[in-house]
């Protein structure tokens, strides 16, 4: 297992990313999906679903990766993952390549939990990444099982989801999972760090990315890094790692568990972002406390 710390100015400097993509303007997904491409390496064999990757990627001929894609249906990230991870297996190759399913938080948290599970379970060779842009962004901002509550959606337009976020990362640690790891392109190298140490661990791997949406969450296009480390300085998204049952917190969230930072206001994240607009000062502070309890350790 690789245990590698790489700083920022070390990340390499072939682009297995492509210039350009068909994202839109300050999307996080590509900053996500660039920097994890820095760390996987060019023996890389990506599926993906029908999701916002698939746009960022473009078609044949004018497609953005330099790695191999496979298109695949909304459901089945972890199973066309688990075929082509057999198929290395019988062709000799398992150790070549790295398998990655890459889906969206609606592809992973609804329709694709059920072969992401069974995947987990039968302890399949690859990593599975969610990028959580927190709706079903590619097809109208609909609200999706990772939805945080409170937030307007096209589906929830009036006052909101009334529910809350499903937690991914807790549910695939329920699996036992040899690593699990949360992530955020608003810090590079805490993210490529961590696909660099998946890369080298045999079995289902799950990284939970958090990627900010500007269309889809309403906030200025050149403000995607701040959302991003906003969510994390005010303990609303925590970045952390759980190699074989073992969690260790990682980054900022690290800093302000040993109280070396103070935590932000979770106001100063909510405000910039037009999907909360019709949010009430009472419900900030309903998730604002549930933060605060979280640091406290569960004691009020």
């Amino acid at each position: 297992m690789i245990n590698q710390i790489t700083q920022i100015t070390q990340l390499p400097d072939k682009e297995l990313l492509l210039p350009g993509t068909r994202a839109c303007s300050g999307c996080g997904l590509a900053l996500a999906f660039r920097t994890a491409l820095k760390a996987l390496g060019e023996n890389t064999i990506l599926t993906i679903p029908a999701s916002c990757s698939t746009v960022l990627q473009g078609m044949y001929p004018v497609a953005s990766s330099a790695v191999p894609i496979l298109n695949t249906a909304f459901e089945t990230t972890a199973a066309s993952a688990s075929g082509l991870s057999a198929a290395l297996k019988a062709l000799g190759k398992s150790e070549d390549y790295a398998i990655v399913g890459w889906a969206g938080d609606g592809g992973t948290a609804d329709i694709g939990i059920q072969a992401l599970s069974g995947a987990a379970e039968r302890e399949e060779n690859f990593i599975y990444v969610c990028y959580d842009n927190e709706a079903y962004m590619n097809t109208g901002t609909q609200r999706s099982g990772a939805t945080p509550a409170g937030a307007l959606t096209t589906t929830t337009p009036f006052s909101g989801k009334k529910q809350n976020k499903k937690d991914m990362l807790k549910i695939m640690e329920a699996h036992n999972l040899p690593y699990i790891a949360s992530c955020s392109p608003a810090y590079p190298a805490d993210l490529y760090n961590k696909f660099l140490k998946a890369k080298s661990i045999r079995g289902t791997k799950y990284i939970h990315i958090f990627t900010p949406c500007p269309p889809g969450w309403g906030f200025p296009q050149n403000l995607t890094v701040k959302l991003g480390k906003l969510a994390v300085e005010s303990g609303l998204f925590d970045l952390f790692e759980i190699e074989y049952g073992k969690k260790n917190y990682t980054g900022v969230t690290k800093n302000i568990y040993e109280n070396k930072v103070a935590r932000k206001p979770v106001a100063d994240y909510i405000k910039i972002q037009s999907r909360f607009g019709k949010i009430s000062d009472c419900q900030i502070k309903e998730i604002q406390d549930g933060i605060d309890l979280k640091f406290s350790g569960g004691k009020q």
